[in-house]
């Protein structure tokens, strides 16, 4: 962190297993993130369902790590969340001290992240929601947002993880929400 930084802002994002939150937090991070990316073995069969997920062989087992600076002194920090259920007991610190969480959804596989938004509500966490496009989506925004019971007030959104500026944009969104909300609260 340059040394004139002197407030550190942190961000999580959040989602089911395979829907490409390592990816964004590689698209957009300033460093070489950190990541605990793993090869999946035969220990997760049966544990883990790679259903839907195509060929994947790499898993998050703790957390991802990246940073952008905003300007001479405030940088933010995102935290990339694992998807497993058996890694889920890690979120609430994730969540510790965030500002806000992005959750991403794979349209083909919208269950996935019912979860992270009910702990999110449960956390009163304030998040975004972003359909990371894996090819032509399956299901429209409007319909993934009735699928998740999505008040209107919580951004909805398309991105794809794999582009720089589409995960600035899903960033961008998300502060701009925090800043609605707190001018909503009159702070």
């Amino acid at each position: 962190m340059r040394r004139t930084a002197s407030d550190g802002l942190k961000i999580v994002i959040i989602g089911g297993f395979a829907v490409g939150k390592t990816t964004m937090v590689r698209s957009v991070s300033e460093i070489r993130p950190l990541n605990t990316e793993e090869t999946m073995t035969t220990a997760s069969v049966g544990v883990d369902s790679t259903a839907g997920v195509g060929a994947k062989t790499t898993t998050t087992v703790a957390f991802d790590f990246g940073r952008i600076t905003l300007n001479e002194r405030m940088v933010l920090y995102l935290f990339g969340a694992p998807g497993q259920e058996r890694f889920w007991f890690i979120w609430d610190q994730l969540f510790s001290g965030c500002l806000g969480a992005v959750v991403l959804v794979d349209s083909r596989r919208i269950a996935d992240c019912w979860y992270a938004i009910d702990r999110l509500e449960e956390q009163r966490t304030p998040f975004v929601v972003a359909r990371n496009n894996f090819g032509v989506p399956k299901h429209g925004l409007e319909q993934v947002r009735d699928a998740l019971d999505l008040p209107d007030e919580v951004p909805m959104l398309d991105c794809d993880a794999r582009d720089r500026e589409s995960s600035k944009e899903v960033l961008v969104r998300l502060v701009e929400h925090l800043h609605e909300m707190s001018l909503a609260r009159g702070l």
